[in-house]
């Protein structure tokens, strides 16, 4: 019974000892994890930040003056960059200023307009927006082609009437920037378009036009645009196209290229030049 007594007393102390080591690995290991877990809760809370909106300098606390009332909104930069240029006086100069200034206002007047095309209609609102600007307008059964008198004056209901639906546009010699080609996307019977001569219509606008709601579309002439073989690769989404007008299919490889790929994915698509159409 001694013996053991003493055994027991002599494998106490080993068990203490082993338990101990235990508890102090346990704690080690726990610290570990802790500091992972605290690296990681800090990389997170640092990618948070970094996603956060940067305030503006109003809500930085910046000093705000009573001189903010002259300030150009919308054009600052531009404001500030003239600011800093010499007095120029060179007349070519200012008549390119006069120019530029002209093409923002008119930027501005062909833009899109809810109102009228709620008053209107979409095809009342597109056959306004062309006739004032010196296009022609061809409706829905109708034989004739309208077009503003000398004084620019013509005669279309003002309010909506359904039974003028618009079938065909003549933008051709017209000043028709991206803005304005807003007006003329939601044609649901418009089967012809021609923007012959319009100088100002590029790629930009082509893309807008094929982006259209007009699914109808079967002839668009292009000719006499800024329009190159970039642009002519997005008319793959008029699926009924029929005849396409440019200048020449050949003038490039790039662009024959690009008309042998248009006509291979639609196949009714003829590309034709504009020489054998139009009068020199």
């Amino acid at each position: 019974m001694l013996n053991l007594y003493t055994k027991c007393i002599r494998k106490q102390p080993v068990r203490l000892v082993q338990g101990a080591l235990r508890n102090l690995s346990d704690e080690t290991n726990g610290r570990r994890e802790s500091q992972v877990q605290k690296r990681i809760r800090e990389e997170l809370e640092r990618d948070k930040n970094a996603l956060k909106w940067r305030k503006t300098n109003e809500e930085a606390g910046d000093i705000d003056t009573k001189l903010k009332l002259f300030a150009n909104q919308e054009q600052t930069s531009d404001y500030i960059i003239m600011m800093q240029k010499p007095i120029n006086l060179n007349p070519k100069d200012w008549l390119a200023m006069l120019e530029k200034r002209k093409e923002k206002k008119e930027r501005h007047m062909q833009q899109f307009m809810p109102e009228r095309h709620e008053i209107l209609g979409p095809d009342l609102a597109t056959a306004h927006f062309i006739l004032h600007r010196g296009g022609a307008v061809k409706f829905l059964n109708s034989q004739n082609w309208m077009k503003a008198d000398e004084n620019g004056e013509f005669k279309l209901p003002s309010t909506y009437h359904a039974q003028f639906k618009v079938e065909a546009l003549r933008c051709d010699n017209m000043t028709l920037y991206y803005e304005g080609l807003e007006n003329i996307r939601w044609l649901q019977e418009l089967k012809f378009l021609s923007f012959h001569n319009v100088k100002t219509f590029d790629d930009w606008c082509l893309d807008r036009v094929s982006g259209s709601q007009c699914h109808k579309l079967e002839i668009l002439d292009i000719s006499g645009t800024q329009c190159t073989a970039r642009g002519l690769s997005c008319l793959y989404r008029l699926t009924n196209l029929k005849l396409l007008v440019v200048d020449d299919p050949k003038e490039s490889l790039e662009y024959e290229l690009t008309c042998s790929m248009l006509e291979e994915a639609l196949p009714q698509l003829k590309i034709v030049n504009a020489g054998s159409l139009h009068e020199k």
